[in-house]
């Protein structure tokens, strides 16, 4: 990190550097103009508050959004990302995410929520009498360093911070931080404490437990400060945090949350507006309110900054105006029928069924379908490696696009025209003697590109992976690497211009890491010579064939599965952090789903799964009857989808493997699953040599199977 003395500075960095997408995933263009864009302008151009009213990301991605664009940061702890309370329930065996008294009134700031405290922080403002230092509701800030250390004071690498700024000693055992009731209470009664949370309360269970067993010391009431006690209606901490979790995503919660944002980021956070909400704090931590290079003495100089350093920094202002409210979720449920005619349940849940020419088992399936891309479209691949590029139009229907043959050098056939199932007069090829015939074709040895151009394909006796064009249909670039068999690929989310990791993995038991480029292909340390790119790391720890493999780049982590066990988490720099181990019975992984934020599921023979956290606990497992082919998680990790050879696809919740929701059976196995970008189209690879697309809907699952913790 650079830290430049003035912006004059900055804008030339920033000219003398190739042009990045600092918000490529928040819909800003890859321009200069953006890196040195201001915070509401970042705002302004970004395709996020769209994407939040209409439910394409949630809650807490929405947040994060306007934390980042804001200056928030988890590299400033005076900066720390800032989340609301949502609940006000801490106290009973049950909570009812259905009530509306469980949930805190959003549109007032956290001082104002108990009447007779909000009566006294306005006399504080209306008596004010100090001529030196502008009004203000509170002397405390609702986000500063010493909060973001209170809260993760059990986990490192915080508690050193912790000790570093308070003389190798830990608080008072009285102001530690140790019942989630007790500090809710603290920030409704304590004149001196309107603390707002942090991100991780929504994700991060380990937090709230003292791992390393760390002496806290005894409080007034004889209680020794240890783990944080949790509220009656949470089992454990993974618990606390996924209720936690799905109230900040409930109705009540959307509802209400752009009235929140107002008084952090918006228009409430000052002037006459913060007045009249309550929402006025120290004027040393708002952006602008004093020029640090016009004070010339160093002694005052110095002072000032320890001052704004404890008084902690309000966000930048994002909007001058009200924050438009989310759509509701139900009516975003419904969506447009198809013209073809089912009946009962059949009718309301598939959009359509298409068939290919050929009967070959449709065995991966990618659904890359965002809008911005020159051809949204769902590719499909079949077991005798024919592929399609279906054309994709809003998120009713598919259609068939025009295929490409090969010449007979490449033996890469292409199902041509559309998908019309009476279409034969299409010229098939098949791999011959270039495929290892030991491979078994499955879903892992496909991947297609985030912009529907490439695909990517193992198994081929010279132990390389190839990539193929979408358009032309012609081989494009081979890569070697590996002493073995190419057994599997997966990619990660797209990064900038497409940019992403590609994980190859093999039979003698190594995984390697390769960075896909838009421009150049799968590169190495150096893009120009694509014709031999070199793998970014070597992922070793495995002692037998690799069959599954997830990468994650958000997380900086790949997770493996070996045939015959276990599965590895390493780092994407080729470190290898730990093993999943699942019980007894749980031996053979075959399939793996990681979300964004560590979830992770892991398919094992014979109907067996296990959910672990990103640190290797197990959350959960269930066993069922269905011989699975295929699973993938909803993008917030929050449901699991799986299909297999009966036919039937299953919703799960993820985190307890309730079940959601069961489709009508289909007429074969099902092969391969994708989602559509926004989470309203489950498309699916049958065996058959069909694709069906389902209406899938998690909002309207999440708002019906709410149960009462």
């Amino acid at each position: 990190m650079f830290n430049f003395p003035d912006q004059a500075t900055v804008k030339k960095v920033v000219y003398s550097l190739p042009r990045v997408g600092v918000g490529t995933s928040y819909g800003l263009p890859q321009a200069r103009r953006i890196s040195l864009a201001t915070p509401r302008q970042l705002f302004k151009s970004s395709n996020m508050t769209q994407r939040w009213q209409r439910r394409e990301i949630s809650n807490f991605e929405y947040l994060m959004f306007l934390n980042t664009i804001a200056g928030r940061t988890y590299n400033d702890l005076n900066q720390y990302p800032v989340f609301p309370w949502v609940l006000t329930n801490y106290e009973s065996e049950e909570l009812d995410l259905t009530l509306p008294g469980n949930f805190r009134d959003l549109s007032k700031p956290i001082g104002a929520l108990n009447p007779k405290r909000a009566v006294f922080y306005a006399e504080r403002y209306e008596t004010w009498e100090d001529d030196q230092t502008p009004p203000y509701h509170y002397n405390t800030h609702y986000s500063t360093s010493t909060f973001t250390l209170c809260w993760l004071v059990r986990i490192e690498p915080f508690t050193t911070f912790f000790l570093n700024v308070n003389e190798g000693k830990f608080d008072h055992p009285d102001r530690t931080f140790s019942a989630v009731a007790r500090s809710w209470r603290n920030s409704q009664r304590d004149t001196s404490d309107v603390k707002e949370l942090i991100p991780e309360f929504y994700y991060l269970p380990e937090m709230f437990v003292n791992s390393n067993a760390y002496n806290f010391g005894v409080r007034d009431d004889s209680i020794v400060v240890n783990d944080v006690d949790l509220p009656p209606w949470a089992k454990n901490p993974e618990d606390f945090v996924r209720i936690n979790r799905m109230a900040l995503e409930s109705e009540f919660v959307s509802c209400q949350l752009h009235q929140w944002i107002d008084l952090i980021f918006g228009y409430k956070q000052r002037g006459p507006e913060a007045v009249r909400a309550l929402n006025v704090f120290h004027y040393l931590t708002y952006e602008g309110s004093v020029n640090l290079d016009s004070v010339t003495d160093p002694v005052l100089r110095e002072a000032m900054e320890a001052q704004i350093q404890t008084f902690g920094q309000t966000p930048s202002q994002l909007l001058i105006e009200p924050h438009p409210p989310r759509s509701s979720a139900m009516h975003l449920c419904f969506l447009p029928q198809s013209p073809l005619m089912f009946k009962d349940q059949m009718q309301q849940d598939v959009i359509m069924v298409l068939k290919f020419p050929s009967n070959s088992p449709v065995t991966h399936v990618a659904a890359n379908t965002l809008p911005h891309l020159t051809i949204p479209a769902v590719v499909t691949v079949t077991c005798s490696r024919l592929f399609a590029v279906n054309r994709w139009h809003n998120t009713v229907g598919l259609r068939g696009a025009p295929g490409y043959s090969l010449d007979q050098a490449h033996h890469l056939p292409i199902e041509m025209d559309s998908l019309i199932a009476n279409n034969s007069g299409v010229n098939k090829r098949q791999i011959t003697d270039l495929v290892d015939q030991s491979i078994q074709i499955n879903a892992h040895c496909f991947v297609v590109t985030a912009d529907n151009r490439y695909i990517l394909i193992c198994g081929f006796w010279d132990k390389s992976f190839r990539v193929y064009s979408t358009e032309t249909g012609k081989l494009t670039q081979i890569v070697f690497g590996h002493w073995d068999v190419v057994t599997c690929l997966a990619r990660s989310e797209s990064y900038i211009g497409g940019d992403c990791y590609i994980v190859s993995g093999s039979r003698d038991a190594t995984l390697l890491l390769w960075y896909w480029s838009g421009r150049h292909h799968i590169i190495g340390d150096n893009p120009n010579n694509s014709d031999y790119p070199a793998p970014r790391a070597v992922l070793t720890g495995h002692d037998h064939e690799v069959v599954c493999v997830s990468v994650c780049a958000e997380l900086g982590l790949v997770i493996s599965g070996a045939k015959e066990g276990p599965c590895l988490v390493h780092t994407i720099t080729g470190d290898l952090l730990r093993a999943l181990e699942g019980p007894e019975n749980c031996l053979y992984p075959r399939l793996i789903s990681v979300s964004s934020e560590g979830h992770c599921i892991i398919y094992y023979e014979r109907g067996r799964f296990c959910n672990f956290s990103i640190n290797g606990k197990l959350l959960g497992q269930m066993e069922i009857s269905d011989s699975t082919r295929a699973i993938l998680l909803s993008s917030d990790g929050q449901n699991l989808v799986t299909g297999g050879d009966n036919g039937v696809v299953e919703v799960w919740q993820a985190c307890d493997f309730k079940q959601l929701y069961i489709y009508p059976g289909c007429d074969a196995g099902i092969r391969a699953m994708d989602l559509s970008h926004d989470q309203r189209t489950l498309i699916t690879g049958m065996a058959s040599g069909s694709i069906v697309a389902f209406n899938i809907d998690f909002n309207r699952w999440h708002y019906e199977h709410q149960n009462r913790y």
